[in-house]
């Protein structure tokens, strides 16, 4: 009788035991599920030709992140790394908008995704915030091409601060000027320009920047965010007139961890990585030319890259 119990008592911790595996190899693959589920793309809206908007489900970025952080979004489980700035937030809503431009393989595998469709990783708020103040007077924002994307939020905050806030916003031609109308919601002024003049006036955004302080405008600070050689030559009109001028360098960010180098920059003769240190810098400070030269190292693989796209 003794050896039957003894039997039965280890048969029932073996069943135990085998069920309490079943159920956790369950979970796990519930979890898991859940997990690779998460960041669903509740919105997805093309701006232009080149340029897509996407707001996607993930909560615990949009709780915690702030305008100048950055996320990574990895489309799906063989694909890489890509630093994206956040756009926009809605933390009741759990979402992150960012917006990006279709250029290479990995942002034309995730421009293939659509409203419903969900990315396998999209991990942040990642890089330091942007250290926004209310000023007494007024603040400029120039934004651009895509760099209109993480101005947004940057002056959006300001003017919820009380500060009031200009911007200027510049692209190609018409189709490329982004987010005027959202900008339009809480800036005083939003001028825009266009290199062909169909929208605006017609030339870059220091054109209208130059002029707008050469009338007398006066602001506490400028943020300039776009190509390199476009912060490059605001700087230049607002150096001489010893404007604080923060610029952001989100465009030479690769790993956004800091461990590739590839966003290596010197800052006020000191080396600094955009992803980790920034990506918002004081413009003054940042040797532009050395950033220049770095982002062209790899213009022939970049070719490439657009070739095998079906580009010219």
């Amino acid at each position: 009788m003794l050896d039957l119990l003894v039997i039965f008592s280890y048969s029932w911790d073996n069943i135990y035991a085998h069920t309490m595996m079943i159920f956790l190899i369950i979970v796990c693959d519930i979890l898991s599920e859940v997990e690779r589920r998460m960041y669903k793309i509740v919105k997805k809206q093309t701006l232009n030709n080149a340029v897509e908007l996407m707001e996607i489900h993930a909560p615990f970025v949009a709780r915690k992140c702030e305008p100048g952080q950055f996320i990574i979004i990895r489309v799906d489980e063989d694909g890489e790394r890509i630093p994206l700035t956040i756009a926009d937030y809605d933390r009741e809503k759990e979402t992150v908008t960012i917006i990006y431009q279709v250029v290479g393989y990995s942002t034309d595998l995730l421009s293939k995704k659509q409203e419903g469709d969900y990315v396998q990783d999209f991990v942040g708020p990642l890089g330091v915030p942007a250290v926004l103040e209310k000023k007494e007077n007024k603040v400029i924002g120039v934004a651009g091409g895509v760099g209109a994307a993480p101005l947004y939020p940057q002056l959006r905050k300001l003017a919820a601060m009380g500060t009031k806030v200009d911007v200027i916003i510049g692209g190609k031609s018409a189709e490329y000027v982004l987010l005027a109308d959202q900008f339009k919601e809480f800036c005083e002024n939003v001028y825009i320009t266009t290199d062909d003049g169909s929208l605006g006036t017609k030339g870059f955004v220091t054109t209208v920047l130059q002029d707008l302080l050469d009338k007398g405008e006066v602001y506490d600070e400028c943020i300039a965010i776009g190509p390199l050689i476009m912060m490059k030559n605001v700087v230049n009109v607002t150096r001489p007139l010893n404007l604080h001028t923060m610029v952001s360098l989100n465009p030479i960010m690769i790993d956004g961890t800091g461990m590739c180098g590839g966003c290596r920059v010197t800052v006020d003769g000191e080396t600094k990585f955009a992803c980790v240190d920034g990506p918002d810098f004081d413009g003054f400070k940042v040797d532009f030319d050395e950033c220049m030269r770095r982002q062209g190292i790899f213009k022939e693989e970049e070719h490439q890259c657009k070739i095998g796209r079906g580009a010219k």
